[in-house]
């Protein structure tokens, strides 16, 4: 058996099954782990979200921003009024199943045997594993709730910005959320920073990449993430950042994490969106 993590596919269904067939992945004996981000932008996040609920146990994903988006526009909010490319599923005849599915999945997945933990975008430096796997379970909860579409009108915002354990409410799940799947930079005291959305060197001074806050309490692990299309390559002890960019021409990676050393496998894509 073998164990890979998927980047962010959104919708770049086709290269989705190029990449499975390079990797040689056997349903039923191989496992995939998806970071998040199925649908949105691509040219068939119908068809990708299809496939990958289809995969049943094999296959584990956690949810992105983009499949957020995609459960606020099934909940009466659209997020883009430009981009379509989720209209297939709103319409599909199976939308409410896809849906229901969608938001039964989990924010952060861990495997203590193969000692990888994966997230769709960060974690706060006062997250360790258990109070990050803590966080997930509240929202999780709430999303496979009855109160989703409460929580679904009140998700979006930034604020607030820096964790405390006396954050209650929808204050807190909204900061559950954005660090679960869109986090990028903080400063070393935690405080987020949602403007650049860039490389490393283009923020604010005084923020850092999530991953770099020296006393962050999750440096122990190994994170698998993907949302941050624009880092490039990485290398730092227990860093496996996997969103290399497929829906704007890059590449869509698999990184397989059962063995000694991880091994990544890249696809390069065409690409369906102007790079930028």
């Amino acid at each position: 058996m073998a164990v890979y993590a998927i980047g962010d596919v959104q919708g770049c269904f086709d290269e989705l099954q190029a990449l499975l067939d390079r990797i040689g992945f056997t349903p039923g004996a191989d496992r995939l782990w998806f970071a998040g981000d199925l649908v949105n932008r691509g040219p068939k996040s119908l068809e990708t979200l299809r496939f990958i609920r289809d995969l049943g146990d094999t296959a584990v994903s956690v949810l992105g921003n983009h499949d957020l988006h995609l459960l606020a526009a099934a909940h009466g909010h659209p997020i883009d009024h430009d981009d379509h490319t989720l209209d297939a599923i709103l319409t599909a005849p199976d939308r409410d199943e896809l849906i229901d599915w969608l938001r039964h999945r989990p924010l952060l997945h861990h495997d203590g045997q193969l000692g990888f933990t994966m997230v769709h975008a960060g974690l706060p430096p006062q997250w360790d594993l258990g109070l990050a796997s803590s966080c997930a379970r509240e929202l999780e909860a709430v999303l496979q709730g009855d109160r989703t579409a409460d929580f679904i009108a009140r998700m979006y915002g930034n604020k607030p910005k820096r964790w405390s354990e006396d954050l209650a409410g929808w204050d807190r799940l909204r900061f559950i959320v954005n660090c679960l799947t869109r986090m990028r930079f903080c400063n070393r005291n935690g405080k987020l920073e949602f403007r650049c959305k860039g490389a490393p060197g283009k923020q604010r001074e005084g923020y850092y990449p999530w991953f770099e806050i020296p006393w962050r309490a999750s440096r122990d692990l190994n994170i698998v993430f993907g949302h941050w299309s624009t880092l490039g390559t990485y290398d730092a002890p227990g860093i496996y950042p996997i969103d290399t960019a497929c829906l704007w021409g890059g590449t869509l990676t698999a990184l397989q994490i059962d063995c000694e050393q991880p091994r990544r496998i890249e696809l390069e894509c065409q690409g369906h969106k102007a790079p930028g």
